[in-house]
């Protein structure tokens, strides 16, 4: 089945609202930028590909819904403006800065082109970014499936899915892939504190497709790999330097280093455009800190002390000589890292 993360229609965005799953399967219709801003701030989307595309699509829709009289350098300052707000959205996921830099390049070659018609082109290549990320997701559920042996087992973390994309996923888009390769398998599922991603949208989008699916706590991950039922571990990524180390949803650390002591592989499945080839190591990545809120309250019931302090690291970096391989669409990469990065980025 298709699941439509987000689209562009009737010269809206239109968004599933991931904080209403799994007990409400709800669309978001953004009719102005600032809907798109608030909605990637308040995680109704989320998922480095999914905030890319849905940045894209917002900066089109700004310039879109701009007045007919805005041209020239008051458009120009306009969609720089534009540009900049998504700019401060959520720092640690590069496939937001990667997006919003394919839509200026559009835009500036449209006006070296000396073309009218550029909000047309805008939304042109915004609706094309959008269609280019599930291609490209294929691709590296293709690569990926085959690393996944008939009845694997499979631990994931968080959501890399098609709700953390365009559509079809990364991580999960592997695992797509491999099911429908006709393999067996069952995946194991972190809940993913504190925002319960895993629980609440991986778990949905496996039910959805018919997957065999174990929610787990987060601190039973260790424990479940020592009783020997994980055989691999696939997650996704926000960011990933030149030399392999990557940036995921807090707790991809842990899984990592307790799947080495393990003697388990752990495989990161991102797109290129997640790499970063501006940062040498992990030590780079800004780290998004997030509300004190998600972790003392849940659904509005208050569940630590008022007044306790709260360190809420919505990512951490996981260091390359933990990472088996990294699975993208122009293939698999294995250690040494830096080296295999740059050969797909001279390509």
């Amino acid at each position: 089945m298709t699941i439509r993360t987000l689209y562009w229609e009737n010269d809206t965005v239109v968004m599933i609202d991931q904080n209403a799953l799994p007990h409400e399967e709800r669309y978001l219709v953004c009719k102005n930028y600032r809907e798109v801003i608030t909605a990637i701030n308040d995680m109704t989307i989320r998922g480095a590909p999914a905030i890319g595309v849905a940045a894209a699509m917002g900066i089109a829709l700004g310039v879109l819904n701009l007045p007919a009289k805005s041209r020239g350098e008051c458009l120009q300052d306009d969609f720089y403006r534009i540009c900049d707000e998504f700019s401060g959205t959520r720092p640690t996921a590069v496939n937001l800065f990667w997006a919003i830099e394919r839509i200026k390049s559009c835009f500036e070659n449209v006006l070296r082109s000396g073309t009218s018609d550029i909000k047309n082109a805008l939304v042109e290549e915004a609706i094309h970014i959008c269609e280019e990320d599930i291609g490209i997701n294929r691709q590296i559920g293709i690569y990926g499936r085959n690393l996944i042996k008939n009845s694997d087992t499979i631990l994931t973390h968080c959501n890399a899915g098609a709700l953390a994309t365009a559509g079809y996923g990364t991580a999960l888009g592997v695992i797509r892939a491999a099911r429908e390769e006709g393999k067996e398998l069952h995946v194991f599922v972190d809940e993913t504190r504190p925002v319960l991603q895993g629980a609440r949208l991986t778990a949905w989008e496996m039910k959805k497709e018919n997957i065999p699916v174990t929610v787990i706590t987060d601190n039973m991950a260790g424990f479940v790999m020592k009783q020997g039922k994980i055989n691999l571990v696939i997650v996704g990524a926000d960011r990933i330097a030149s030399n392999g180390d990557a940036a995921n949803k807090i707790g991809t650390y842990s899984l990592a280093v307790l799947a080495r002591e393990n003697n388990i592989p752990f495989y990161i499945a991102a797109p290129l455009s997640t790499i970063d080839m501006a940062i040498k190591s992990g030590e780079e990545i800004p780290i998004e800190e997030r509300d004190e809120d998600e972790i003392t309250n849940f659904h509005g019931v208050k569940t630590a002390p008022e007044g306790v302090a709260v360190y809420n690291p919505a990512f951490d970096v996981t260091p390359n000589r933990y990472i088996s391989a990294i699975i993208t669409e122009a293939g698999i990469v294995t250690t040494p890292f830096e080296e295999g990065i740059r050969k797909f980025f001279s390509k």
